[in-house]
């Protein structure tokens, strides 16, 4: 597969070949990595490159290009088990929409496949889905969605993201920066609003009700 110059190890690869030599990637090259496929993925062939390279984490963005990354780091980890794990709670209290943690892709109109941290879909998009489109990359974007920064994460490159899901679609939004121990709420044709330390963070519009506790996500 064709791949970023810095990597001529991995230069051989073709994308139908549906793998990433990852022991070579993980040793030799910085990650975010971009790759450039002779020919762009669609969105099944994208599941299957997922699944053959389940060690890392991977997005496309609307040029076609795959975005890898490596899986979060455990304080990270354990910070989205927590975020997914109290929005999914809240879900099942309320009974309406559906939760999912950071290893679901949306395919979303600028033709890109984006994987939060944690998202909420209404219950009347999941269920207007086949069994079958449930299986596969969601073709809607999340009325609700949070990105958590990681330390290797540019906030320059988070941010942009945000405005991507906006664009997209996205009704409301939360950038959660453990980092400088901050949070950024994002609403549609609105800048984004800046909190600091906050001590929750309180759910409007599609998520509204719901509220996350924030002391463990600063410690």
């Amino acid at each position: 597969m064709p791949a970023n110059p810095a990597a001529p190890a991995a230069a051989g690869y073709r994308a139908d070949q549906m793998a990433i030599p990852t022991d070579i990637l993980l040793r030799s090259i910085s990650f975010p990595l971009l790759l450039r496929t002779p020919r762009r993925l669609n969105d099944d062939q994208l599941l299957e490159f997922c699944a053959a390279n389940d060690l890392l984490r991977i997005e496309r963005n609307p040029a076609g290009e795959l975005i890898v990354m490596t899986p979060a780091g455990g304080k990270t980890g354990n910070a989205e088990l927590y975020i997914a794990r109290e929005l999914d709670f809240w879900v099942e209290q309320q009974g309406r929409g559906i939760a999912f943690n950071s290893n679901t892709g949306f395919s979303l109109p600028d033709g890109s496949v984006r994987a939060p941290d944690a998202a909420w879909l209404s219950s009347h998009k999941w269920q207007s889905l086949t069994a079958d489109e449930q299986g596969k990359f969601l073709p809607f974007c999340p009325e609700f969605i949070v990105e958590l920064r990681s330390p290797s994460d540019s906030i320059t490159e988070l941010e942009l993201k945000m405005a991507d899901w906006m664009t997209n679609g996205a009704q409301l939004a939360w950038l959660i920066d453990p980092l400088r121990k901050l949070a950024m709420i994002y609403r549609p044709g609105q800048e984004p609003e800046t909190l600091l330390q906050p001590e929750t963070l309180n759910g409007e519009g599609p998520i509204a009700g719901f509220t996350l506790k924030m002391r463990r996500l600063w410690e």
